[in-house]
């Protein structure tokens, strides 16, 4: 069985959202979960860009980002990611150069092409709907933007230039596997909404992967639902959170956070419970001995470097008792 000890975990926040809670409360919330991951350990917090979703409070990225990393000490803080689409490359250098001056060797940037909302969301972003198009493009301005001048152009990312902030692609098809591959870059597969294409992306990204100035061999992350308990039965019942969650999102309802159930009947039908288990495929719950079992056949299996979890529970508090299971795993 594979070796957990030396595979970094890492946390992917949305900031999720009680109805009743205030979006000052959520963020509260988010800053203690990042800090207890920062004294347990984890490698990184990397916040997610979504725009338009009641219940999801991250839209502002990178204020967040500039915030958890003021809050904490050693953790890697990043985005996972910016959805570049909705962004100048110029705006995105500028921002991260900021951030990675501010917070020196902490700052990452994940880059996504979705428009991570709702195509009338995408129009209010002014978003150009062929943008999405020109992503490669864009990837390679702003790796220029961020590294060091090379005298050949009138425009430069003042702060931003030469900080050279670590970029990753993002993914959860085959699209950003063969470009990362291409451009010798981190990549990380979106494990934890779209499982279908995670072993071909996976095969891709690793089969074409040319050597470059910022990595000279693969290096895959990838991101999973987790649900980490003292009991197989507990963590069942506390994923329920997460499953209500993805049932309001197929339905187009608001995505609050809501209490775990003892069951699910009852609350979807047939095909939407497919339609949840399919969404959630690749989900590791259950106690210690289970989760790590888990995560140590999917890491032999997929040969992943690193793991990046989501986690919504309903409770702060059972959220920091998951990742106190996982940090005993990873250590």
């Amino acid at each position: 069985m594979s070796d957990l000890s030396n595979t970094p975990f890492s946390l992917l926040e949305l900031s999720p959202m009680k109805e009743h809670e205030t979006v000052s409360q959520t963020l509260a919330n988010s800053v203690t979960y990042a800090q207890t991951a920062d004294k347990l350990g984890f490698n990184r917090f990397w916040m997610a860009e979504h725009h338009n979703m009641r219940g999801i409070v991250c839209a502002a990225t990178s204020v967040l980002i500039g915030h958890i990393a003021g809050k904490t000490q050693n953790i890697r803080v990043g985005a996972g990611g910016v959805m570049l689409p909705n962004h100048p490359p110029l705006v995105v250098a500028e921002q991260f150069g900021t951030l990675e001056s501010l917070y020196p060797g902490r700052i990452d940037l994940g880059l996504g092409r979705a428009p991570g909302s709702d195509p009338i969301t995408s129009r209010a972003l002014r978003r150009d709907e062929q943008r999405a198009e020109h992503f490669n493009d864009e990837v390679t301005e702003l790796q220029a933007l961020l590294g060091p001048y090379k005298g050949d152009s009138p425009v430069r990312a003042i702060p931003g230039e030469d900080t050279n902030v670590p970029i990753w692609l993002l993914g959860s098809s085959l699209y950003s596997a063969g470009l990362a591959a291409k451009k010798g870059l981190p990549y990380a597969f979106a494990g934890h909404f779209a499982p279908r294409f995670v072993e071909d992306a996976i095969a891709l990204y690793r089969r074409e992967f040319q050597p470059s100035e910022v990595l000279d061999k693969p290096y895959v992350m990838l991101g999973l639902p987790v649900v980490a308990a003292d009991t197989d039965e507990q963590a069942q019942f506390l994923a329920t959170t997460a499953k209500q969650r993805i049932l309001a999102l197929m339905r187009g309802k608001p995505l609050w956070l809501k209490e775990p159930v003892a069951t699910m009947e009852g609350l979807w039908t047939a095909q939407e419970k497919m339609q949840v288990e399919s969404f959630l495929g690749l989900s590791v719950v259950g106690g210690q001995a289970s989760v790590k079992h888990k995560l140590s056949m999917i890491k032999q299996t997929l040969q992943v470097d690193e793991f990046i979890f989501t986690n919504d529970l309903y409770e702060l508090s059972d959220r920091q008792h998951a990742l106190e299971i996982l940090a005993s795993i990873m250590h």
